[in-house]
């Protein structure tokens, strides 16, 4: 049985882009995260004690994005999941990375799937 922690909908800037110049402008990025974990004990307590913080996800995937440099979307989706299972007692991280309009007039986004375990951290 698996329980997902959905955070949906993050908007950050990142540092993201291929040439120099486009990572110092620090476009927002649009990020989803499913964070696998047993949800069961903070399900029958009711306390946050029990389970991942929403706010504190947040705030390392907000790190990762803002203060490191990334030319791809693959990098830095896969440095968010790797973050996340570092920090957290997590069983797997899947993170949604997508670029707004990375072509203007012609793509709404262009993004990735990244799909993490426990075991890819070793």
């Amino acid at each position: 049985m698996t329980d997902t922690i959905l955070l949906q909908g993050i908007q950050v800037p990142a540092a993201l882009g291929v040439t120099k110049a486009e990572r110092d402008v620090r476009r927002p990025v649009l990020l989803d995260l499913e964070v696998e974990t047993d949800l069961r004990r903070s399900g029958h307590s009711d306390r946050i004690g029990h389970t991942l913080h929403y706010k504190r996800i947040f705030e390392v995937v907000e790190d990762v994005a803002l203060n490191q440099e990334h030319r791809l979307v693959e990098a830095l989706g896969d440095r968010i999941a790797r973050a996340v299972l570092e920090k957290f007692d997590a069983d797997a991280v899947t993170v949604t990375v997508r670029k707004p309009t990375p072509i203007a007039g012609v793509l709404q986004y262009a993004g990735v799937r990244v799909c993490r375990t426990r075991d890819d951290l070793t």
